[in-house]
């Protein structure tokens, strides 16, 4: 990731959420594991991660819990597919906030996949 001082400030700012929109080249499990490293770089443990994408638009949402010494943070990264990584933005949300984002950008991109003829008739299923 190319955006770690951007990420580094935010991270250091108010607000328990940290939400980045970016641009990348890779898929969902290589993108997961660079924003991982990219926030291990700049000091902060990652203690729970999980990636949230869909197939057919090339779009996804990851979480991740950090922790440094006594601090905790919670960072969504929005990223949509591209040719170059890219950061579109960056911003800090109150605890809240952030949590009712958490949940929107979920919510919006598991609503895409419940309209796939697969995944629909799988739910039906069980």
């Amino acid at each position: 990731m190319n955006f770690k001082k951007e990420l580094e400030r935010a991270l250091e700012g108010e607000g328990f959420w940290t939400i980045v929109t970016f641009k990348t080249p890779h898929g969902p499990g290589t993108t997961l594991e660079k924003l991982v490293e990219a926030v291990e770089e700049i000091g902060w443990r990652a203690t729970f991660k999980a990636n949230w994408w869909t197939a057919d638009i090339p779009y996804g949402l990851i979480r991740i819990d950090l922790r440094r010494g006594d601090r905790e943070r919670i960072l969504l990264g929005r990223w949509i597919l591209g040719e170059e990584c890219v950061l579109l933005g960056i911003e800090n949300l109150p605890l809240m906030e952030g949590r009712d984002e958490f949940f929107r950008l979920v919510d919006g991109i598991t609503s895409t996949l419940i309209h796939d003829p697969v995944i629909r008739t799988m739910r039906e299923q069980y």
